[in-house]
C-alpha cells in the first residue's frame, strides 16, 4: 500500500485492500474516509466490506463518494467537517489518492495559504497546481 502524508492528520492513498486493514489500524490510523464509489471499477471491494474490516480492527468509517472531475464545494465542505468530527489520524482513499488530495486541498482553502495546499500536496507526491485558479477563485469572498 501507497500511502502519501498530506498532513499529520490525514494520509491520502488509492484503493486499499481489507487485509491491508490491521496494519493500518497498527500504523495508529483510527478512521478511514472512502471517496470512491461503489462498483467503479470491477473486483473493487465494496465500502460495506471495507467497513466491516475496519470496525474488527477498531477503525471508524465514513463513505463520502466523489466521481472524478466533478468535485463540488459541497463535498469539499463535507470532507474537511469530516475532517474535523472524526477520530485521528484518518486516511482517505479513491482510486489513486487523488481525489482524496483534491478534496481536502478545497477543504482547506481559507485555513492556509494556497502556496501551503498546494506544496502539501506536491510533498505528498500530487502535483495538483492546475487547482490553483479554483482555490484562488473559492478564496475570494
Amino acid at each position: 500500500m501507497d500511502l502519501h502524508k498530506l498532513t499529520e492528520d490525514l494520509t491520502v492513498a488509492g484503493q486499499i485492500d481489507l487485509a491491508e486493514i490491521p496494519s493500518l489500524a497498527a500504523q495508529g490510523i483510527r478512521s478511514i474516509i472512502c471517496n470512491r464509489p461503489d462498483g467503479e471499477v470491477a473486483g473493487q471491494p465494496p465500502f460495506s466490506a471495507v467497513e466491516q474490516a475496519a470496525a474488527a480492527s477498531g477503525i471508524e468509517t465514513l463513505y463520502l463518494p466523489v466521481v472524478s472531475n466533478v468535485i463540488s464545494e459541497a463535498d469539499a465542505e463535507a470532507f474537511g467537517e469530516a475532517l474535523e468530527d472524526l477520530p485521528k489520524p484518518v486516511l482517505a482513499y479513491c482510486r489513486s489518492g487523488t481525489r482524496s488530495a483534491v478534496l481536502w486541498s478545497l477543504s482547506e482553502v481559507g485555513k492556509r495559504p494556497i502556496e501551503d495546499i498546494l506544496s502539501k500536496a506536491a510533498q505528498a507526491g500530487y502535483d495538483l497546481s492546475a487547482l490553483s485558479p479554483r482555490l484562488e477563485k473559492m478564496q475570494r469572498p
